[in-house]
């Protein structure tokens, strides 16, 4: 995918969206390469990286700098960068400079947690140029109002507020909007009844597309087990035999071998 319309071509055909969030060159390269749709650079990289309880200590600085590296990295792919904690709430003029940096560092796109009180700077965002992806359910930056990471709207009234919300930013003029932790039920009515496409994650296989976080996918760290991530790969295994192996080659002066040299 290479622009926002390809998003649209997307829903209108019923064709899935796939989407990994990846923080680094080396990995956006291998991303590239593949048949995956779309990269987000996410806030949790505080977490996945950087070794944060939570997203909240992504600063913008950080989101920048990671941005960046995967734009360098990630060939056709559309990326979409996550404008970090308290960005969107200190006003129009710096909210506009943290866009402006994350665009000029390689994103296509921003994407902004919530739509209470973004309304207006989600609309200004994208009259400015820059396209807008929407973020709903469980919204990691407002974790501790939230109570932790729970499910979201089980509730009649969380669930019709939450419909109400998909309808704001699309209105807005979001592309599109990611679901996080929701019922299924309820994330099916929503992608049913927007024009945008839906991404889900812990929302069931009725949305338009589904994002996991690449680590988490490739089975990086075994103690992370939520019940809406499939691992598809044993990574941490992987990587633990080979460096293990390259440390016991070492203490055994099997590597390096004469051919590994220079004369």
């Amino acid at each position: 995918m290479k622009t926002i319309l390809d998003f649209a071509n997307k829903k209108n055909k019923k064709e899935k969206i796939s989407m990994v969030t990846c923080y680094d060159y080396s990995f956006a390269k291998i991303v590239a390469e593949s048949k995956v749709d779309t990269i987000l650079v996410g806030d949790s990289l505080a977490q996945v990286i950087h070794g944060f309880p939570n997203t909240l200590h992504a600063t913008i600085e950080m989101m920048a700098l990671h941005t960046a590296a995967v734009s360098r990295g990630a060939g056709n792919k559309f990326v979409v960068a996550d404008m970090p904690f308290m960005s969107t709430r200190k006003g129009l003029e710096t909210a506009m400079n943290d866009v402006q940096k994350l665009m000029v560092a390689g994103a296509h796109a921003v994407k902004i947690e919530n739509v209470d009180g973004h309304a207006e700077l989600i609309k200004h965002i994208v009259e400015s140029g820059v396209p807008v992806m929407g973020h709903l359910g469980l919204t990691p930056q407002s974790i501790h109002q939230l109570g932790g990471p729970k499910i979201q709207g089980r509730s009649q009234t969380a669930a019709e507020k939450l419909m109400n919300d998909a309808f704001i930013m699309e209105q807005a003029g979001c592309f599109a909007i990611v679901l996080e932790l929701i019922p299924s039920v309820l994330a099916e009515k929503v992608t049913q009844n927007l024009k945008i496409p839906t991404i889900g994650i812990g929302a069931g296989s009725g949305t338009d597309g589904q994002v996991l976080v690449l680590q988490d996918m490739l089975g990086m760290n075994p103690e992370f087990n939520p019940k809406f991530l499939k691992k598809f790969g044993q990574g941490h295994t992987h990587v633990l035999a080979a460096l293990n192996q390259y440390a016991e080659e070492v203490s055994s002066v099997a590597f390096p071998k004469p051919e590994n040299g220079y004369e």
